[in-house]
């Protein structure tokens, strides 16, 4: 019996100390993991750094790409939701020049399940190592039991008005619609509209689980910005409209 109490008291203080690993922030109304392993893991794979990751003065968040000077190694940024979300509208506010980020670096936006290539919506600023590739995605991945195709949509995005954007899809059981826009708004002008572009089920599969949200400033396959810069990204707010 004793043997059985000792055991359970080193396992809880095991556990307590597993959990005081785990930063977390709150932002936006909601508690945010920040991604930050002891190695290199996915995507990439990537070192990543709680101190690429901060909360302002003003209550912005702030992601950021750049290089460790004690270890030489780029560090990225990921933060991600401790609550699920379902069907309705997801809505980021950004402040930063992502038309003109690297080829190398990646900005997500996005509800993921935790399956690779399953149960994923993702808008992804990127050129995915390629300056010629076009910079805005927007992919469905199938949920889990469907095949595994996954549908894309790409486009070249340009901010000629500035820094701000907003970015948000509408979830539906049956669609799921991707907007970008110019300035930060919360309606729909139509000169403010960058881009639209809906996918209907059942010619794509989507998602029917509630998710994480994840945002994460990150380097393709691991790659150093091709101009060997630091990059930040600020994150205004982001908003959950349950359907």
């Amino acid at each position: 019996m004793k043997k059985i109490a000792f055991f359970v008291f080193v396992l809880s203080i095991w556990c307590s100390h597993v959990n005081a690993q785990v930063k977390t922030i709150k932002w936006s109304g909601y508690t945010w993991n920040v991604k930050e392993p002891a190695e290199a893991t996915g995507p990439g794979p990537n070192f990543w750094s709680g101190s690429n990751v901060w909360i302002d003065a003003s209550g912005w968040l702030h992601l950021k790409v750049s290089k460790n000077a004690n270890t030489g190694n780029w560090e990225c940024a990921e933060v991600a939701s401790t609550e699920s979300f379902g069907m309705g509208t997801y809505q980021w506010q950004i402040d930063a020049d992502i038309d003109k980020l690297d080829k190398n670096i990646v900005l997500g936006l996005f509800d993921y399940s935790g399956t690779d290539a399953r149960d994923e919506i993702d808008i992804e600023f990127a050129r995915w190592g390629n300056s010629e590739y076009p910079n805005l995605n927007y992919t469905v991945y199938p949920k889990a039991g469907d095949p595994p195709k996954h549908t894309s949509y790409t486009s070249e995005f340009t901010s000629p008005n500035g820094t701000y954007t907003t970015h948000r899809f509408i979830r539906t059981a049956n669609s799921v619609t991707f907007k970008t826009l110019y300035g930060h708004l919360d309606n729909e002008p139509r000169d403010n509209l960058f881009i639209s572009k809906e996918f209907k089920s059942p010619q794509v599969s989507i998602s029917s689980i509630a998710m994480p949200v994840l945002i994460n400033l990150w380097l393709f396959k691991g790659l150093a910005p091709s101009n060997d810069q630091p990059f930040e990204v600020i994150i205004h707010s982001f908003k959950f409209t349950a359907q």
